[in-house]
């Protein structure tokens, strides 16, 4: 199988010494991390099999987020730790995207056009909520942030998973919506819209928008995606995916890079072949700013707000048993941690620690 590592240690320096100049620190950082990922040079350890007396080495990942090999294992711890916000209500899917017209725009002002992106969608949505013909309350939410699309291009977008009901005031009464509907997504988009522009006009950025795109229609849209844990179970996903997966890449031959992709439309398994240039290009337009949030929580569902959200619960009748795991049970076994062998399943014995290697040139 071919890996996204792979494809940085055979054609990343070549990358480089083509558009380095160009190149943001944060795509440098990411392609020298996941292209040592897992490798000598970020240093590991060495085992040896007590039985079969075979050597194995592991080493260290590279924990950046937009590794395919670090991102795998994170969804169920994050769902775990997110028993505190789960909610017996319907939960919706709201989702905003970013014209065409503009995602040239905001690609190469990622950091400031994100935020606005975050910005004026939360407050449009929170806004029309409070109308009293949809919600009539303060609401939540939770946003995480997608630059792509299945096949690699640059489509901007947030992905909003919102509890189906909202607070009057001070939280002493809960205001349910329908089952099945949250708000109407057209006025939505006109706000989102409206919201956005003003944003961007407190930038230097604003007259560099084509005017025709303020008279265009916005895509907004919303959907119901289930009750409580289920709906985080869809989101979780949406927060841990990378641009793109190890097992989508079929081929790198001939400098040429063929991944596999799933159609929207037709739901039908496409593939793609482009250069290893063109595949790095695409790729690198979704790594994000340094230290930039992707993952954001806004209302009653914000972490300044959980104490409104506990009186919430209560409203709703849900016991603290419900959501959190209360005390130990003695007769659960503990795990075994001990270091197993892949080959003959006896115990491997650490032999010797591989010290990181210096880093290596951009």
């Amino acid at each position: 199988m071919v890996e996204l590592a792979e494809i940085f240690r055979v054609h990343g320096a070549e990358y480089r010494e083509k558009f380095a100049d160009r190149m943001l620190p944060s795509h440098l950082k990411a392609m020298e991390a996941i292209g040592q990922c897992r490798t000598e040079a970020l240093g590991g350890h060495i085992y040896c099999c007590e039985s079969c007396e075979e050597y194995h080495y592991s080493y260290h990942s590279c924990k950046n987020r937009h590794c395919p090999k670090c991102q795998n294992d994170q969804a169920q711890q994050w769902l775990e730790n997110q028993k505190d916000l789960l909610l017996p209500v319907p939960h919706f899917m709201v989702t905003f995207t970013v014209p065409e017209e503009l995602r040239g725009l905001v690609r190469g002002n990622q950091k400031t056009l994100y935020h606005i992106l975050f910005h004026s969608s939360a407050a449009a949505l929170r806004e029309l909520a409070r109308d009293p013909r949809f919600i009539g309350g303060q609401i939540g939410m939770m946003g995480v942030l997608h630059t792509w699309t299945r096949d690699l291009l640059y489509h901007p977008h947030v992905h909003y998973l919102v509890p189906g009901g909202g607070h009057a005031g001070d939280g002493s009464k809960w205001l349910p919506s329908r089952q099945e509907f949250l708000v109407h997504v057209k006025p939505l988009a006109v706000i989102f819209r409206a919201k956005f522009r003003d944003e961007l006009k407190k930038t230097r950025l604003f007259p560099l928008a084509p005017p025709q795109v303020w008279k265009k229609s916005w895509v907004v849209d919303s959907e119901p995606v289930g009750s409580g844990a289920e709906a985080f179970r869809y989101l979780a996903p949406y927060i841990f995916r990378v641009a793109i997966s190890n097992n989508r890449i079929l081929k790198l031959e001939q400098g040429k890079v063929t991944f596999e992709y799933k159609e929207s439309a037709t739901g039908r398994k496409k593939r793609s072949t482009v250069t290893a240039e063109e595949f790095i290009r695409r790729f690198l337009q979704h790594v994000l700013p340094d230290r930039f949030i992707k993952v954001r929580y806004y209302g009653f569902l914000a972490p300044a707000k959980r104490r409104l959200l506990d009186r919430i619960r209560k409203l709703l009748g849900v016991t603290s048993s419900q959501t959190k795991t209360t005390g130990q049970n003695s007769d659960v076994k503990e795990p075994d941690d001990t270091l197993r062998c892949p080959e003959c399943g006896g115990i491997l014995i650490l032999v010797q620690t591989v010290k990181p290697k210096s880093r290596l040139p951009p």
